[in-house]
């Protein structure tokens, strides 16, 4: 199915050229996950709030990277709505960053395909023309 729609074949060329910015995008976001995870169970640990292990201010870290904002989780502490609103601009930059190359890779990507397609016309063009004696 791939090789004949162009459009997939763009993405799937982009995919594999920009994987070093897919990857690190992945190990930034683990470690964002981990980081205010952990600082999240630790600055509410005082109060019933939820977070009763690590993983599950791991949970919220990552609903809070993502933007999703279930709300299932909010912190209740100060020190914990501080650490809640860094994540949420930290997870923004983090998230925004390696996405400037995607795009530019993805730019890069479409033109190429897009000038082998417009070569190909044109080779038909003037086949064409030459067949029906427009060219001699």
């Amino acid at each position: 199915f791939a090789r004949h729609s162009k459009e997939l074949l763009v993405v799937m060329k982009v995919v594999s050229a920009a994987s070093k910015e897919f990857a690190m995008l992945a190990m930034l976001i683990m470690v964002f996950v981990l980081l205010f995870g952990t600082l999240l169970y630790y600055s509410e640990m005082g109060y019933s709030s939820g977070y009763n292990s690590i993983p599950e201010g791991c949970w919220w870290a990552i609903v809070t990277v993502t933007t999703v904002g279930y709300g299932d989780l909010a912190p209740k502490s100060t020190i914990g709505r501080l650490i809640g609103s860094i994540a949420v601009v930290l997870g923004i930059v983090i998230l925004a960053l390696p996405m400037t190359v995607i795009v530019s890779k993805f730019n890069e990507s479409y033109g190429d395909v897009k000038r082998t397609t417009e070569r190909e016309q044109l080779k038909n063009v003037r086949a064409y023309a030459i067949a029906n004696g427009a060219i001699y």
